[in-house]
Parts: C-alpha cells; sequence; structure tokens
C-alpha cells in the first residue's frame, strides 16, 4: 500500500500520543504497538520508494539491483543445481542480452517483448536487459497453449516473443499463426530446430558486457509499464494485470518488510511468471542483496534436502505447497535445516499448525494480495490462520471495507440509496479497496471491459469508485482478517453460504483423503447449487462410505456435507497451486459421462454409495430428495 508524505507527521503524532498513554494501561488496547511498529515501517518503505521515484532521473528496482552489483560484486545472486551467478554475473549477462536485443533485433523502448521461459536463471537476465532497454516484459505462464497463448500475446499487444528451446511443441504449434500476426519468435538457446525461429544464444554471447547508454530509459517514470503479469485465474482466458515502476518496486519490499535481510538465501520453487516467484522472491533479492536459490518444479521430496545443500534461511510458499510438504513421509532429520522464515500466502490454519508442530519454530509471514490489486494485508503478528490485521492506522491510508454480498445473486446487497453495506465483525463480506491516488488500480492491458468489471462504484457514497478482489474475507472483534473464500467459489444451498475453502480444510482431515477439491454443481430443480467434492486418495487407500459419511455429519453443517462424490487420479491444478473448478463444475455429476468413480450421498443407509445412471436418472426427475 502507497502512503502520502503526510503520514510521517501523522506517525509522528501517533507515537507521540503513544508516548502520552502512561504503559500500564497499554493492556487495553491490545496491539496497540505491534500495529503501530508495523505501520511505521510500512511508511518508511513508501517514502524509501517514492523517494527514489522521485529523483530524476528516478532510481527503479533495476537501479537498486545496479547499485549492489557494484558494492558486492561477488555476492552471489542466483544459485540453480550446479550453477552459481554473481550479481555480477547477470549484470553483465543482461548487458550482454540488452545490447544484442536492442541492436540484433532493434527493440525500441516501450515496446513489449512475450518471454516464454522456465524457471532458470536465463529468466533474471533477460528481465534485466529488457528492463535496460525499457521494454516491459509479458511474462507467460508456461503451461497456457494455443489460443491462450495466442490471447496471451495480443493482450498485450507483444510483436517480439522469447522461448525456450523447452517450449518448442507450444512454440511450433501456433507459429505459423503467431508469424500471420506479425509476432517474430526467437529462441533463447544455442541452436533452433525449427524452421523460421533463430537461435540468440550465439548473438547474445558475442555482445560486449558493457553498461549500455541511458537514453534507453530516458523516459522512464514512476507511472511506466514495467511488465506484464497474467493472472493465474482457474476459468477463462488469461489477463494482463500491469505492473507499473512504482508497483514493482512497492511488491519487491514485501520482503524487507516481512524481514529478510541481506544474507538471506531465499528458497523459491514458485513460477517466475506470477508476481509470488518473480517479484517477491528475485524482486526482493534485488532489493536487499540476498541470494535467491532456483528451482525448475517444485519437489515435495527434495525440498528439504535442498534447503540443506544451499544454506536456505528463507522459503517461499503457497498453502498447497505446505500441505504437500506436510503429507511427505516423517524423517528423523525433518527439523535438521537453517530456514527461519517463510514468506507466502494460502496457508490454512491446520496446515500452518503442522508444520511448525513438525519443521520447527519458523516464523510463517502470511500475506494477502493480488497481482492486480491495488492493497494487500501482512499478517505481522503470527497469529495462526489471519491474513493480516485491520488496524486503525493502516485503514485511514488505504481505505478498504468489508461489503455484504450476495452468492446467488453473484452482486454485492445494497440498500435503499443503492449503497453497499458493511458487514459486521465476525461476518463474512466482500474485500473492496477504495481507488485513489496512493491505492490506483491500474487494470488488465488490452481489456477494457474486464478492468471496468473489477471496479465498484457507488460503494459508500455516490460516485466514488473500489478495487472489487473478487475475495470474500471476514474480520473478527481484535480485527485480524481472515480469508474466506473466492467469490466464484463460494455457492449458495439450503438458503446458506458454503465457501469451499472451509469444506476443503475439514475434509483434509480424512485419513484416505489425500487431496480434496469442493465445488458446487447445478441440479434440475433445486435452488443455488449442491456440494461436490473431487478427491484423490492417498496410495492404497479405498474410499470409505460409512466413515466419510459419519465424519461429515460430525463435522460439517448439513447443508455443507457435499451430495456428491468424485474419486479422481490427479486433481487440476494451476502453475501456483490452485486448483481449477471450471472443468468439473460443468461435467457436473452424470455419470454416463464421468468415468471416474462417483458417490451419492444416501441419508437411509447412512453412507456414500455408488452413484449409477438409475440413481442420476431419478435425481434428474426429481424423485429423489437432496
Amino acid at each position: 500500500m502507497v502512503l502520502g508524505a503526510v503520514a510521517v507527521a501523522v506517525l509522528a503524532g501517533l507515537v507521540l500520543l503513544l508516548l502520552l498513554v502512561p504503559p500500564v494501561t497499554w493492556h487495553l488496547v491490545p496491539f496497540l504497538w505491534v500495529d503501530l511498529v508495523a505501520f511505521g515501517a510500512l511508511v518508511r518503505s513508501s517514502l524509501r520508494c517514492q523517494w527514489r521515484l522521485n529523483r530524476r532521473p528516478p532510481i527503479t528496482l533495476l537501479d537498486v539491483f545496479r547499485d549492489h552489483a557494484r558494492r558486492q560484486p561477488h555476492q552471489p545472486l542466483l544459485r540453480f543445481q550446479e550453477e552459481v551467478y554473481t550479481y555480477e554475473d547477470v549484470e553483465r549477462q543482461s548487458n550482454r542480452a540488452a545490447r544484442a536485443l536492442g541492436q540484433h533485433l532493434g527493440l525500441q523502448p516501450g515496446q513489449p517483448v512475450g518471454v516464454f521461459l522456465p524457471n532458470e536463471p536465463t529468466y533474471v537476465w533477460t528481465w534485466l536487459a529488457l528492463a535496460k532497454l525499457g521494454c516491459p516484459m509479458a511474462c507467460l505462464n508456461c503451461n497456457v497453449r494455443g489460443q491462450a497463448l495466442r490471447h496471451a500475446l495480443a493482450a498485450a499487444r507483444v510483436t517480439l516473443l522469447l522461448a525456450s528451446l523447452d517450449l518448442q511443441a507450444a512454440v511450433e504449434e501456433v507459429l505459423p499463426a503467431l508469424q500471420h500476426d506479425g509476432i517474430r519468435v526467437f529462441y533463447l538457446s544455442s541452436t533452433s530446430p525449427t524452421p523460421g525461429v533463430e537461435a540468440l544464444l550465439p548473438t547474445i554471447k558475442a555482445a560486449s558486457d558493457e553498461p549500455l547508454p541511458s537514453h534507453h530509459r530516458a523516459g522512464t517514470t514512476a507511472s511506466s509499464k514495467a511488465m506484464y503479469i497474467y493472472t493465474s485465474g482457474t476459468t477463462g482466458l488469461p489477463k494482463a494485470a500491469v505492473i507499473t515502476e512504482k508497483k514493482l518496486m512497492m511488491v519487491a519490499s514485501l520482503g524487507r518488510l516481512c524481514g529478510l535481510r541481506p544474507d538471506d538465501v531465499i528458497y523459491t520453487t514458485l513460477p517466475l511468471y506470477h508476481s509470488a516467484g518473480l517479484l517477491i522472491g528475485v524482486g526482493g533479492c534485488f532489493e536487499v542483496g540476498a541470494t535467491c536459490v532456483l528451482r525448475a518444479k517444485f519437489s515435495a521430496s527434495q525440498f528439504w534436502n535442498d534447503c540443506r545443500r544451499y544454506n536456505v534461511s528463507v522459503i517461499q510458499y503457497v498453502g498447497e505447497l505446505m500441505r504437500y510438504l506436510c503429507n511427505t513421509p516423517k524423517r528423523p532429520n525433518d527439523r535438521e535445516h537453517g530456514v527461519r522464515m517463510a514468506l507466502g500466502n494460502g496457508l490454512r490454519a491446520e496446515v500452518w499448525k503442522e508444520f511448525l508442530q513438525r519443521f520447527g519454530p519458523i516464523s510463517i509471514c502470511e500475506f494477502y494480495g493480488a497481482t492486480e490489486g491495488n492493497a494487500g494485508f501482512i499478517n505481522y503478528t503470527g497469529k495462526i490462520g489471519a491474513v493480516g490485521r485491520a488496524n486503525m492506522f493502516l485503514k485511514s491510508f488505504a481505505p478498504f471495507e468489508l461489503i455484504k454480498y450476495n452468492v446467488e445473486a453473484d452482486e454485492p446487497v445494497r440498500d435503499e440509496r443503492g449503497l453497499c453495506i458493511r458487514v459486521r465483525p465476525g461476518e463474512t463480506g466482500l474485500l473492496v479497496i477504495k481507488i485513489t491516488k496512493n491505492t490506483p488500480f491500474h487494470g488488465y492491458a488490452g481489456d477494457s471491459q474486464k478492468t471496468e468489471k473489477k471496479i465498484l462504484r457507488d460503494v459508500l457514497v455516490k460516485g466514488d469508485a473500489f478495487f472489487n478482489s473478487g475475495d470474500l474475507l471476514v474480520i473478527d472483534h481484535e480485527k485480524f482478517v481472515y480469508f474466506q473464500d473466492r467469490v466464484g467459489d463460494t455457492f449458495r444451498w439450503k438458503g446458506e453460504n458454503v465457501a469451499t475453502t472451509e469444506v476443503e480444510a475439514t475434509l483434509a482431515m480424512v485419513d484416505f483423503i489425500q487431496e480434496v477439491n469442493v465445488y458446487g454443481v447445478s441440479v434440475p430443480g433445486c435452488e443455488g447449487r449442491c456440494g461436490m467434492a473431487a478427491i484423490r486418495l492417498k496410495a492404497g487407500a479405498s474410499f470409505e462410505g460409512e466413515s466419510f459419511y459419519t465424519f461429515t455429519g460430525d463435522t460439517l453443517p448439513s447443508y455443507a456435507a457435499p451430495r456428491f462424490v468424485r474419486i479422481q487420479d490427479t486433481l487440476e491444478i494451476t502453475g501456483t497451486f490452485k486448483q481449477c473448478k471450471g472443468n468439473l463444475v460443468k461435467e457436473g455429476f452424470d455419470p454416463n459421462v464421468i468415468k471416474d468413480p462417483l458417490f451419492f450421498r444416501d441419508d437411509k443407509k447412512k453412507s456414500y454409495v455408488p452413484l449409477n445412471p438409475d440413481t442420476y436418472a431419478a435425481i434428474l426427475d426429481m424423485k429423489l430428495n437432496l
């Protein structure tokens, strides 16, 4: 969240006020001191960013990296497998790449370039090379193919694509269409097996590693587009979120806010095409001068071995990643590591507790935010399960609200004046964040309609505008903030809202379940959507209908217990471990179409029983009451 210079005066006033309050009465205002300290850190971070970007020329994150390369040239920046790259190595390699791209390909400042690479050091020096040329980088998801890939390139108006030879098949699949669209394609490799695609690595190696002239970035400002990061939504085509130089620096400062230090070694297995891995992980190292250990893909079995091998002190996570680690077989050396902090989001309370109990007293820094969002939260108290605190200082500079939301109608609830209604403490509501000069919303490239759809107007007063997070959160009576569910995932059944993440967290405790994905399906003659769970069983386990029925009856409200169960060998997830529900919702519970084993909650038999075509027909004919 970006704060104005007036924050200094307000902060000074708050400190003075706190000093005037007798210490013996501080216990009457819980968390006041920790809230103030956290707010002060945020103010310092914001003012540091503003001071840098208000200089002429502005000091961008690229300049911060280059300053570290001058001050500590031999400090390792990247470790990848057996390779080690110092800050000086990456500086020189990115200079070569920038010169080759500028001179050989004729790149001009402001020209967007698509980067289609897996997790590897090439990604980092390519990013820096493009930044040195003043070219925004479009961070393409390595898993997109065909029409989705073309759409992503078109959204950012990309006319040049840099790809990995590892993605040859994906490139060749769309190459004729890309050439028709006027998009030039190059491999960042030594050779090219694809006609019409040149290999650039020889040209890059032959280029000078001297710094580039400054005129390439002469027009760079705080509001300049630095890159496009695509939302990893579970449905629809990717949307290109605009990341400005100012936002880039603010997000890269998140690690410092959480306690990232220059002597840290941060380990990321998260994809670099997404904001967590690239901006918080690598960008966080740029910010403080730390070292980043990259891994091509997450491996639960090798995770702690890597941490020991590379002397890792900070790990990055998303919630599912932590659950995978907890699901690995226990080992005697589970606590033998140097990890002091975990930085990430989406960690469920029960996994959080299990992780700490098993792997030791690691400081968990959970945060909440969206790639395209204009603000977020940091859990600076370590409260298990929370994503942050709605403290009074923070809200005055980054105004946000939780408002009542009609899940069935898929819209906010409004009063007789047409304005939204705030929820009470403990009540779930839609998070909306006011769009201001301090908290701008830059939207999506090439899609004004989707940008407008994320803006909610007339929230508290006529004419105001808020960013619609699309997430349902709750604030308790102590002002702790908890994530509940995404709007599209929460569904309504029997007049009640069912939060899929809550049901998933409960079902994950069943001893024969390895993974679970909960969603709602339409049933003829029934209002709302009926609960269904896709389940991956643990190795060697079988689905036990009676015990599952008993468990759900004991732990869930009747309306939240899934009526249908689908057993799958694997559950589809995105590159950032988000579960995909779209296809599951479309396929529903038809045994004539679905080849996976299906089960139906039978209240008469007190069990989940196989769902056959006859039972399915009875449900469709409304002969079987749900």
